[in-house]
């Protein structure tokens, strides 16, 4: 089972450590926060994740590929969510650095914006659930637990490690160097939004 649990992480770290809305969300909270409540609101992120791999592998990559509208739901108000918060991130870039004019989200927003770069996140959620799906198909039934356990390790790990890193660096970083961090990121989760959105259309046509 060792073994199997092993695999768990090795896939999961895989997948996790791709740059992606969870990991920029994670990041710039601890760019902006002290250490401990960075670490809090990592706990937010590693338990949204946790949820949506469970549900993963309760079968929903099953309904995503049965039915082309529930995907098209999914693509198009995911997208959607996507594009304002990418625009969010970039039209308060200007005003941040690493010098307190960061305004640390209170942590019933910190929580929310939590699950929604989980949940919101269209690709997450139909990549999670048809690979993940896919994997729990091919375990013996004694197998489903250490892998998931493996799965779950690893992306708490990595989400704490991240946490701790940038905590520990940020520093010694330049005083905009978060500014930077969100102009670029802004355009990119805005440009990834409009990819989905567009990827709607195309199943549309």
């Amino acid at each position: 089972m060792l073994s199997v649990y092993l695999r768990g992480m090795l896939i999961s770290i895989a997948l996790v450590s791709s740059i992606g809305m969870q990991n920029l969300f994670v990041f710039n909270s601890a760019m902006a926060n002290r250490l401990q409540r960075a670490f809090l609101i990592a706990s937010f992120v590693w338990l949204a994740d946790t949820a949506l791999t469970v549900v993963a592998f309760l079968g929903m990559g099953a309904l995503i590929t049965h039915y082309t509208w529930l995907k098209l739901i999914i693509l198009f108000v995911g997208g959607g969510i996507v594009i304002w918060m990418g625009y969010g991130i970039f039209k308060g870039a200007s005003a941040t650095t690493l010098e307190g004019a960061v305004k640390p989200l209170p942590l019933k927003e910190a929580f929310v914006s939590a699950w929604a770069v989980a949940f919101a996140n269209p690709q997450a959620i139909i990549d999670t659930s048809v690979s993940f799906g896919a994997m729990r198909s091919t375990l013996a039934s004694g197998e489903v637990l250490p892998f998931l356990l493996g799965i779950l390790s690893s992306t708490f790990l990595w989400f704490f490690g991240v946490t701790l890193i940038i905590g520990v660096l940020k520093n010694r970083l330049p005083r905009r160097f978060l500014m930077w961090v969100n102009l670029i990121s802004g355009a990119i989760v805005m440009v990834y939004g409009c990819t989905l959105v567009w990827t709607a259309i195309k199943l549309l046509l």
